[in-house]
Order: structure tokens, then C-alpha cells, then sequence
């Protein structure tokens, strides 16, 4: 019987498996996809404390060979249930079953694309889903900001402290974003809105982004944006369906938890982006694996 299984191996669920093996238990960590998470597709991390720059590949490759390094196991399994037996759970993939004593998830959240032809392929080149990870690039250029919440005011209020002009594209005429925030942003000069529109076009000369095709939702009239990148902020998506039954999840399906990283199920922690939190950033992800890990292995300890 393992003693943590961690469902995900992004950087929270790679974490928490540095944090359990350091604390005697051992650590089995169960990975959907690829190890990393959504930051392996960044090219440079700029904003990790102690690191000036680093690739997300490079950080998420030397995660997960400390994990290893470590003793902790990596097995590249989607899970699809969890069973809580009391004092054990059975954690279910398609090709086994696994026993352990408490359970981490760490399953994260994706950025919610717009969906459009050449944006995958944009993404580091001028589509971004993280304003605070990769605004800096853009000094001094105009950007344009997609969507209408607290993140996507949030982004354009970091965004108009460095860009020389800024347009929020919204797909309706009110924010449903903090009428405070949206008041600081209407008073930056350099902010500009778009209103009743939606982004239907990506422009690309190759290298990069250079603008954006712009659609009047009442006129249906196009014209293009010239940009040099693109923030989409119109959410995230949760991955954890799966365990509606065993953990409480809130309206968005974001499990509940605080900072102490508990779900208030017995045995079961969470970590990163999955949870509910005002700020997902590399450096909370790695916080929260540290906590969920200490916080398992001392429910573990209790137990005897």
C-alpha cells in the first residue's frame, strides 16, 4: 500500500511528491497526460523567485527528475475514481487499482481557448493566457485583452502599466469583473474598450501574431485589431468531475479547499490550480503542494 497517491504531475502534484518523500512516506503520482502541467508550454518563465529565466519544459523536466530522484513513482494513468474505504482509498485507472492511506489532487485547470483556427499553434508567439507570466514581453507594444471577469480586468489594468495601449474586447456591453477594478481601468489613458464584439480571427505573418479580426455582435460587421499579442481571459476548466461524489466542489467545479489544503473529506488533500483560490500562479501551485504533502503525511502519522 503506497502511503500518497497524487492525482497529476503538474508542478502542485510534482511538489507534493518531493514534500512526501522528504517526510519518510512513500509517493505514487498518477498523470493523465505528460508531466508539467500548462506550464511546460510557457518558453520563458520570468517570474519564479530565485530563477531570473527558464523554460517551462526545462522547470517541469527538473521537477519531475527531483520527484524521481527522490523515490517517487510516476505512472502515466488517467484516474477515474476514487473509493473511500476509511481508513484507506482505492484510487481506479483504466489499467489498475491502487491502495493508498490519503490521496493529494492535483489535477489542475486549462485555460478555456477561444477556439479558433491557428491559435494553439499562436500560443508563445502572441496568444497568452497569463498576463502576469508574459506581459513583460510586450513592453511598449499594444496588446489586446480578451474577456469581461475580474481576470480579464485584472490583466489589463498589469497589462497598461507596460504596454503603450491596451483594448479589452468583451462580448457585452457590462463586466461581470469588479465594478472597482473597472473603474481604475477606465481611467487609464493608455486602456481602450471593445464592446459587444468577440474575436473571430487570428492574423499571423509567419513569425508571429500582428493582429486580431474583430466581430460587432449586433452589426455582425469585421474589422482587424493590430496587436502583438492576445490575452485570453474567459476562464478555466476544472478536471475534476470525477470526484464530485468524494470532495465538495463549488458552482465552477473547483474543489473547496483553503490554504490549509484540506476538502474536508478524511484523507483527502488538494493542490494547485483545482482549487478554489484567488491567485493561480507557478509559485502557488509549488506552495500548495508543499502544504497538501505535510498535511497528508500528518493525517497519516495520526492514523498510526
Amino acid at each position: 500500500m503506497t502511503d500518497v497517491i497524487i492525482v497529476g504531475a503538474g508542478p502542485a502534484g510534482l511538489s507534493a511528491a518531493i514534500y512526501t518523500m522528504r517526510a519518510g512516506k512513500s509517493a505514487l503520482v498518477l498523470e493523465a497526460a505528460t508531466y508539467g502541467g500548462q506550464i511546460i508550454n510557457t518558453p520563458d518563465i520570468v517570474n519564479y523567485p530565485g530563477i531570473a529565466h527558464i523554460s517551462g519544459v526545462e522547470f517541469s523536466t527538473g521537477l519531475y527528475q527531483q520527484a524521481k530522484d527522490l523515490g517517487a513513482e510516476v505512472r502515466f494513468q488517467r484516474v477515474l475514481e476514487i473509493q473511500d474505504l476509511g481508513d484507506h482509498k482505492v484510487v481506479k485507472t483504466k489499467k489498475e487499482d491502487y491502495s493508498c492511506r490519503a490521496v493529494i489532487l492535483a489535477t489542475g485547470a486549462k485555460n478555456r481557448p477561444l477556439g479558433l483556427e491557428n491559435e494553439q499553434s499562436l500560443i508563445g508567439r502572441g496568444i497568452s493566457y497569463c498576463a502576469t507570466c508574459d506581459g513583460m514581453f510586450f513592453r511598449n507594444r499594444e496588446v489586446a485583452v480578451n474577456g469581461g471577469g475580474n481576470t480579464a480586468l485584472e490583466d489589463a489594468l498589469f497589462l497598461s502599466n507596460y504596454c503603450s495601449k491596451v483594448t479589452v474586447i468583451h462580448r457585452r456591453e457590462g463586466f461581470r469583473g469588479s465594478e472597482e477594478s473597472l473603474a481604475r481601468l477606465r481611467e487609464r489613458e493608455n486602456v481602450n474598450f471593445v464592446l459587444n464584439a468577440v474575436v473571430s480571427g487570428l492574423r499571423s505573418d509567419g513569425k508571429g501574431l500582428h493582429a486580431v479580426e474583430v466581430q460587432d455582435r449586433q452589426t455582425g460587421r469585421k474589422w482587424e485589431l493590430p496587436v502583438s499579442a492576445l490575452f485570453v481571459a474567459i476562464g478555466q476548466e476544472p478536471d475534476n468531475a470525477a470526484f464530485q461524489e468524494l470532495v465538495r466542489l463549488d458552482p465552477q467545479g473547483y474543489i473547496m479547499a483553503d490554504e490549509s489544503c484540506e476538502t474536508g473529506t478524511d484523507g483527502i488533500f488538494t493542490a494547485g490550480d483545482c482549487r478554489t483560490k484567488k491567485v493561480r500562479q507557478l509559485t502557488t501551485a509549488a506552495a500548495d503542494g508543499a502544504v497538501a504533502a505535510l498535511a497528508a503525511c500528518e493525517y497519516i502519522d495520526r492514523q498510526g
